[in-house]
């Protein structure tokens, strides 16, 4: 039988990109293109969604200058979790998207923790429920057919199938993963349920490419869409791991934490979320926080070119212990859920490179201290942890970190999220061929 080709995209804070393997998984080849920074002002973050638009057109045309455009079978799209926009019945949206980190909603988040359990991860004004129901309340909903996170709103561009989410999107907007269905509690809130989309597990096909975009990019007519799954779910499932106890960071532009365990955590206090995962047929869950900590702090500070000049000169077994809690601006959703936190870089050392070993320490603090949080929690602790972002390529960092934690680092098989998108997109094709 001939290999046909997977395409998963995936849409990160700072660009697009695509990665194409074949049905053993074998790369063929990748492309991205970067995004211009979100639009800040205070607790708002919002960008323009024709951005991503064009930056995955963008990232398409490059990809299908390295392949037989003919043997693309299917296509995937992760995106930022609760990244959260308003379509109208043609899927044209009705305003900019609010971004994973607005944080303005905090008296809509105030409302739902009045209705909502304390277990559900729409809780905290950074939700996309929050940011949905901020819209309603802004009178922004009233010629809305939809409301759509990042990865639905693009996979319906290339499909022209609207109101469909994946269920690791939907947790954030309120969707109950454990019964598979909208909660009763969304209706004391006056969300209107035709603004909900329907739910599927990531990997289900939704639709062939639409004539135009098959058109546009002489791909295949039955080329599958398939339903995706957050950012860093895409990055977890790209990594190999699949035991419990086994967890992944991811070291981008924030910190997110994940382990695999056999039972749902849920803990609005803290930030804390389960997420379904089909792992060789067994049903397990993703437990785990993002954190606002990350990689956009340090480049608050410094380039990438001014790191990848300091880190040589790490000094990564003598901690500096300056106890920093490093953040781009006040707020925190795990392990400490508080709007209001500050952020503690202070004192400032005179050399810029004991400054950024105390910025990597303070992050590795934040990372010890989720994990042991996710423990009290009833998660298991880390066997082991893989790595992914641009910041599991420091290796100063990772000694840092595997000092604090305890546990080994291992390499990831693959650390791109596009390569989880392109998974789950092979996943689809292979279910239609009955291939386990």
């Amino acid at each position: 039988m001939p290999t046909s080709l997977h395409i998963g995209i995936d849409l990160g804070t700072s660009g697009v990109r695509a990665i194409v393997i074949d049905d053993s998984g074998h790369p063929h080849g990748e492309a991205s293109v970067g995004l211009p920074a979100p639009q800040r002002d205070g607790a708002r973050c919002e960008q323009d969604p024709a951005l991503w638009w064009q930056a995955v057109t963008d990232c398409l045309q490059r990809l299908l200058t390295q392949i037989p455009a003919s043997d693309v079978a299917s296509i995937a799209v992760d995106g930022t979790s609760a990244t959260l926009l308003l379509a109208d019945a043609d899927g044209r949206p009705l305003g900019p998207a609010l971004m994973y980190n607005d944080g303005r909603a905090t008296a809509q988040a105030t409302r739902i923790a009045e209705v909502a359990p304390a277990d559900t991860a729409a809780q905290g004004p950074a939700s996309a429920l929050a940011k949905l129901l901020w819209l309603q309340d802004a009178g922004l909903t009233r010629a809305a057919r939809y409301a759509l996170h990042q990865a639905d709103w693009i996979a319906a561009r290339l499909s022209g199938r609207l109101g469909v989410s994946d269920v690791n999107n939907a947790l954030k907007l309120g969707f109950d993963a454990r019964r598979n269905e909208w909660p009763d509690w969304l209706d004391a809130l006056r969300i209107p349920r035709s603004l909900l989309p329907g739910v599927v597990a990531p990997g289900t096909p939704l639709a062939p490419l639409s004539a135009d975009i098959a058109r546009r990019f002489g791909l295949p007519k039955d080329t599958l869409v398939v339903a995706g799954t957050t950012d860093s779910t895409a990055a977890f499932l790209a990594t190999g791991a699949s035991r419990p106890g086994e967890a992944v960071t991811s070291l981008g532009s924030t910190l997110v934490l994940k382990v695999i365990a056999e039972r749902p955590v849920f803990d609005a206090r803290h930030g804390v979320y389960s997420q379904p995962l089909v792992v060789g047929g067994q049903r397990r869950w993703l437990v785990g926080g993002a954190s606002n900590s990350g990689g956009a702090v340090l480049r608050q500070f410094f380039t990438d070119a001014r790191m990848d000049e300091m880190t040589p000169h790490l000094r990564p077994t003598r901690r500096l212990c300056l106890h920093y809690y490093p953040l781009p601006t006040p707020g925190e959703r795990f392990p400490v859920n508080d709007p209001q936190l500050a952020p503690r870089m202070t004192p400032r050392p005179r050399d810029d490179t004991r400054f950024f070993q105390a910025l990597l320490e303070g992050i590795g603090r934040i990372e010890k201290r989720g994990y042991d949080l996710l423990a009290g929690l009833g998660a298991p602790y880390p066997v082991s942890v893989r790595s992914t972002g641009g910041g599991a390529r420091n290796p100063a960092w990772t000694t840092i970190r595997q000092s604090l934690l305890g546990v080994p680092l291992l390499a990831a098989r693959h650390s791109e999220a596009a390569m989880g998108a392109a998974l789950l997109a092979r996943s689809a094709r292979q279910t239609d061929r009955g291939t386990p």
